[in-house]
């Protein structure tokens, strides 16, 4: 694992926070856990999470960029609480609602391989660099 405590704690805290996002788009605490496959979705959200913690995915600055282009960041930042919330919140009031239970199991399969499809290569990159430099 990284080791770095706050690394952890902010990890840990975003995943809570998106997860209190689609518990308040559901309705509540005890809806949203009231469906097996939002529990499973959950326990792979956190999952995800502490895979995360060991890989070696850099946080910095990165290359120069264009400061007239952070507009970017404000966008984006909506709308990622809005994927939060809005599907949860659509599934309550019965809004683009396609099936039910075949399709939430569906959408964990695909939310686990796609965590897993964007994590692995981190992991993998960084064992590699750990062989060739030591």
């Amino acid at each position: 694992m990284t080791g770095r405590p706050l690394v952890i704690l902010m990890t840990m805290i975003a995943v809570t926070g998106y997860l209190g996002l689609a518990i308040w788009g559901a309705g509540g605490f005890g809806v949203f856990f009231s469906v097996p496959a939002r529990i499973a979705l959950a326990l792979v959200g956190f999952a995800l999470g502490v895979v995360a913690l060991f890989s070696q995915g850099h946080l910095g600055a990165g290359e120069r960029e264009d400061r007239s282009n952070r507009w970017v960041i404000a966008v984006f930042g909506v709308l990622g609480l809005l994927l939060g919330y809005v599907p949860a919140y659509t599934e309550r009031i019965g809004v683009w609602v396609i099936d039910g239970d075949a399709v939430r199991w569906l959408g964990v399969v695909l939310a686990a391989a796609g965590g897993a499809l964007r994590i692995w290569p981190e992991l993998v990159l960084a064992a590699c660099r750990t062989r060739v430099f030591g």
